[in-house]
């Protein structure tokens, strides 16, 4: 069901780096996205895909992780990402994509779950670094990079707290805690 895999799909940071995604199915990920709306049918986004040992190891240094979670710089050699794909906007078609980036990224990760995957959609990631790495001709600019593998940590939704802090942790046993507002704080009608 939809609602099971919506549960399942956290922001996962930490994965067994040691095994490997098969190009075949991130290219089926990217075939989701593909079938997605966009605005005004522009179609915009194209897509990087890396499931290469060596070339991860250049892309994992553009991307800053869990900002909320000080002194962590992102998971260790061993834990990381074991693909990314990469999304950019094709400045020829649109250079106002974000409603499409996340539309076609949430749709990815929902694949991913339902594959058995876990990720993280990352738009902090320094973008001009990463377009010079990747060879990328100058129309396509990076826009957000989603990090793919088999999950390790496990991650937990909790109430929000009464001092309405967003703020997530993760606890002594290393489990990720991330605050959610109630459905009553969200319907006003």
């Amino acid at each position: 069901m939809l609602s099971d895999i919506v549960k399942r799909n956290r922001s996962y940071r930490r994965f067994y780096q040691n095994k490997p995604i098969d190009r075949t199915e991130l290219i089926e990920l990217v075939g989701l996205a593909r079938l997605c709306p966009t605005g005004r049918n522009l179609q915009p986004l194209k897509f990087f895909i890396s499931n290469d040992e060596l070339l991860n190891a250049k892309i994992y240094p553009s991307l800053a992780w869990a900002g909320y979670i000080k002194g962590w710089d992102g998971p260790e050699e061993g834990e990381r990402p074991s693909a990314y794909i990469v999304v950019m906007e094709d400045q020829r078609l649109s250079a106002s994509t974000q409603w499409d980036q996340g539309i076609m990224a949430q749709t990815i990760m929902l694949g991913a779950v339902e594959k058995g995957l876990g990720g993280c959609i990352i738009a902090s990631v320094r973008k001009e670094e990463l377009n010079k790495l990747l060879n990328l001709p100058e129309y396509l600019k990076v826009a957000l990079v989603l990090a793919l593998g088999y999950p390790k940590e496990e991650v937990v939704i909790e109430p929000m707290p009464s001092d309405g802090s967003v703020v997530y942790w993760r606890d002594s046993q290393g489990v990720h805690h991330v605050p959610k507002r109630s459905l009553d704080d969200l319907i006003v009608g």
